[in-house]
């Protein structure tokens, strides 16, 4: 068949066995034949079928895919091992699964008509097999499969859709589709060549060998794609791992069958679309609700009661969950503080905001949603499941309690501001996939984030290196760390150095408030300019564009009071009434004019009375240093006793000649405030859509730690995975132990094999009953043992082998009559050294009476002839 060539599949028998999902509904018959006509029967790939049967019906399917493949075709069955080039078919009424290298067999949990058994048998695929995981949609109604599909993506695996145009029934591959996670979408027939292409060239898991692997990127392939990634995406991974960048990059070159990096690089700079696909794998999204539970169970037993105690400086609690992913991490925190608050009198008055940041939009889409499969039943508890979950049909959705304390947005940890003022940062497996330097610049800005005595939640394999004068460990198996005081932390520069974004920023200084000149008056001449200035000048103030005081000159008492609340520096927040309105539109036509803006009688209420002043507005233009601010100049005249104002006419005389003038003034002056309260409205409106996109940035930047967190999860998987090859390995030590002692005792020679120090290391089950040998006499010494054997020198024998590592052997009696032939040898282990020696012992008591009758016979016949052979 063509796909036989496509790739040479060359895999270590280590390995676990790949497995293909095949998921099909109405019309996917002929797409399953299809596609088996075209699979190679060598391609040492388990195919899995799932299709929608009718459960009243006895099957046939079985019988007519056997028809179009050399390949065994079996319908599956509670147990069955998976074994390479095999077929396995699904059941009427049933939903299979994949656990442990073998199919389960379940009853379905839904009714009939509302029954998902692709999603069961691709979740439990991304489960088992993680990034290794590959999942096909055909022809079918309805969208079962996608959230398979989906979590197969979520663990880096492969996701193939038929192409809708070749599908008889389309609902199920365009959903996939739309869903966004479908790798390859494709034919039925030319699906098996692409499957074999990416599996010969998928990224091994740690440790596994694979002739079929692609090189690693140049340094110079590299750099290529990550500046690509920079320039389309606005994100840097140039501090990731190059381990972490690799896999990934492996995995969109086999994907579309590209040979060598260079050839990647090239494909990646003219699709822009592939750099956004490729940007998605970097974030890798592992998660689940309540991972590692032994750390959720301290936190809830001992962290949490002990932030939330009646002396706690804090009531309104801040957390920080840096790559939350698809949420289930931060919403795990959220039960958590929940379950702890109930624990404690009422009121308490304690509440806890949960900032969940993370570099994936889709990820941070989704835990917005608050929207799990079912599957997500296996890590929550019932209890949990109905104080926290409503259920739907085909999900669980998180409740709005707990949905109202976790805000999500897109956060990139490494270029963003981060969130301070925290009492818990959780950042779990994310600094696994950075470079160290990277890390020492994250840890000290966590530092920077939390509180006195805030805590740090790292992953299980990540630590805080040589931080120790920051971070105290708490628990060091579950990785939690408190926050401590340190004198480095609060020198001017460090946040500069921790954040990198601001390391190689200017720093720009804020001319403060002051009322006064700051150097000190040492001579005649600048302490009269100061008299002068106090006591002479008219008072003033200068503005910044953005109408903040940044400098005051003489007593501004009468015309600025500070505003009620936190301290506001500016303009039209201090200015008192009766100047507020002029001053606003004199400073904004001021803005746009040349020449100084003046307004004269202005009345404004006071202590002391009514206070009239003329003001002067001008804008700067130099120097430098006061270009773009505004200076606002105000000069007394008269004042009115308490009780009495001034004459209408003394304060708008000096406005204008004429009443009609005066009216004239006044419109332009409500024309102008409607012109600013309009502008005023689209600005509010600007900053309200600015600070909701920040709350949406926010929220990603939250999924973004998810995300990293997921990435832990993802290698865990490969850990796993790593774990059950040597388990297997262990598997077939045994098996060969067994092989060898049932050789050693089907040969009916009495062995012992001791160590260098005549200890007993193993002994066939004849030496036990020459020696009285039991299991627990395993490591004793040669010396201690009880034998029939009456051979006294048989340590020193030993020993003389030992050292000498010359054979010995002699032929002992035993106490009940038998003899035994006893050899003593040096014991090799391969690589030529020795480890002590080995004794065996044949039985030869039949030889010995046999030689005791012929010397008998012998002796017998010479004594009755004594005479024989004389003459």
């Amino acid at each position: 068949m063509a796909a036989e060539d496509t790739a040479d599949h060359r895999r270590s028998p280590s390995l676990p066995t790949p497995i293909v999902g095949l998921g099909a509904s109405a019309g996917g018959l002929e797409a399953l034949v299809q596609f088996l006509e075209q699979t190679p029967s060598n391609s040492r790939i388990a195919y899995i079928v799932v299709q929608h049967l009718d459960p009243t019906q006895k099957a046939m399917l079985s019988e007519l895919l056997q028809r179009v493949t050399v390949m065994p075709v079996r319908e599956a069955e509670q147990g069955m091992r998976i074994e390479p080039g095999c077929v396995y078919v699904i059941p009427p009424n049933t939903e299979l699964s994949v656990v442990n290298g073998a199919l389960k067999l379940a009853p379905p949990v839904e009714p009939r008509g509302t029954r998902l058994p692709i999603n069961v048998l691709f979740s439990s695929l991304a489960s088992a097999l993680g990034e290794r995981a590959i999942g096909v949609i055909l022809s079918g109604m309805g969208s079962d499969g996608t959230l398979g599909l989906q979590a197969i993506k979520a663990v880096g695996g492969l996701a193939v859709v038929q192409e809708p145009a070749s599908a008889q029934f389309d609902s199920m591959p365009m959903s996939a589709i739309a869903a966004g996670c479908a790798d390859i979408v494709a034919q039925p027939a030319e699906m098996p060549a692409r499957i074999l292409v990416y599996t010969s060239r998928i990224p091994q898991p740690a440790g596994a060998t694979d002739e079929t692997a692609s090189p690693a990127p140049t340094a110079s392939v590299l750099e290529q794609i990550i500046g690509l990634l920079q320039v389309h995406t606005g994100h840097d991974f140039s501090l990731y791992k190059s381990s972490t960048l690799h896999r990934r990059i492996e995995r969109r070159m086999a994907i579309h069958g590209l040979a060598t990096p260079d050839l990647y690089a090239e494909f990646l700079a003219h699709n822009a679309q592939e750099v956004q696909l490729l940007f998605k794998e970097l974030l890798i999204g592992v998660t689940a609700f309540f991972r590692d539970a032994p750390v959720w169970q301290y936190l809830a037993e001992t962290v949490l009661p002990a932030m939330l105690t009646p002396a706690a400086a804090q009531h309104n609690l801040r957390a920080w969950s840096v790559g939350c992913s698809t949420g289930e991490e931060a919403y795990s925190l959220a039960m958590v503080f929940c379950e702890v608050a109930e624990r404690l009198p009422q009121p308490h008055g304690f509440t806890l905001q949960i900032f969940a940041t993370d570099l994936s939009a889709d990820a941070i889409a989704q835990a917005r949603r608050g929207r799990y499969p079912l599957s997500v039943s296996n890590n929550l508890s019932p209890e949990r499941l109905a104080r926290f979950f409503t259920a739907h049909e085909t999900y669980y959705e998180i409740n709005k309690e707990l949905r109202d304390m976790v805000l999500f947005t897109l956060h990139d940890v490494v270029l963003d501001p981060p969130f301070t003022k925290l009492d818990l940062v959780v950042c779990r497996n994310l600094l696994i996939y950075f470079h160290v330097q990277l890390q020492r610049r994250l840890l000290p800005l966590f530092h920077y984030s939390l509180r006195a005595g805030g805590v740090l939640m790292l992953g299980s394999s990540e630590t805080i290196g040589g931080l120790g004068r920051l971070f105290e460990s708490i628990e060091p198996k579950l990785r939690l760390y408190v926050r401590q005081e340190s004198t480095s932390a609060t020198s001017p520069d460090f946040v500069m150095k921790s954040f990198p974004p601001l390391s190689g920023r200017i720093k720009e200084r804020h001319v403060s408030p002051s009322n006064g000149p700051s150097g000190p008056i040492d001579n005649l001449k600048s302490a009269a300019d100061h008299v002068l200035l106090q006591v002479y000048a008219p008072a003033a103030i200068v503005l910044n564009r953005d109408a903040d005081i940044v400098y005051i000159s003489g007593r501004t008492g009468r015309y600025l009071e500070p505003a009620a609340g936190k301290a506001n520096w500016n303009f039209h927040a201090m200015v008192r009434d009766g100047l507020r309105e002029p001053l606003s539109a004199a400073v904004h036509e001021a803005q746009t004019s040349s020449e100084p803006v003046r307004l004269q009688g202005l009345q404004v209420a006071g202590t002391g009375g009514t206070q009239v002043v003329d003001v002067t507005v001008q804008a700067l233009h130099e120097p430098d240093v006061l270009t773009g601010m505004t200076i606002i100049v105000f000069r007394d005249l008269i004042s009115s006793p308490p009780g009495q104002s001034a004459g209408r006419g003394a304060a708008t005389g000096r406005l204008s000649d004429s009443p009609r003038a005066e009216l004239q003034r006044y419109r332009d002056e409500i024309q102008t405030l409607r012109e600013e309260t309009r502008a005023s409205r689209e600005a509010l409106q600007s900053a309200n859509e600015e600070l909701q996109s920040t709350n949406e940035e926010l929220q990603s930047a939250n999924e973004e730690l998810t995300t990293s967190k997921e990435e832990m999860q993802s290698m865990n998987e490969e850990l796993q995975t790593i774990n059950n090859e040597l388990l297997a390995k262990l598997d077939d030590l045994e098996l060969a132990q067994s092989d060898l002692k049932n050789l050693l005792n089907s040969i009916e020679i009495a062995i012992l094999f001791l160590d260098d120090g005549l200890n007993v290391r193993r002994y066939t089950d004849r030496a036990a009953k020459i020696f009285s040998l039991r299991e627990s006499d395993v490591g004793r010494p040669l010396n201690e043992l009880s034998t029939t054997l009456q051979y006294p020198d048989l340590q020193e024998d030993a020993r003389e082998t030992l050292r000498t590592l010359a054979f010995s052997e002699r032929q002992i009696p035993a106490s009940d009559g038998r003899w035994f032939t006893v050899r003593i040898m040096p014991y090799r282990r391969l690589g030529n050294v020795i480890d002590g020696v080995v004794i065996t012992l044949l039985d030869v008591t039949s030889i010995k009476r046999l030689e005791a009758e012929l010397r008998q016979a012998s002796a017998s016949g010479n004594d009755s002839n004594p005479e024989e052979g004389q003459p």
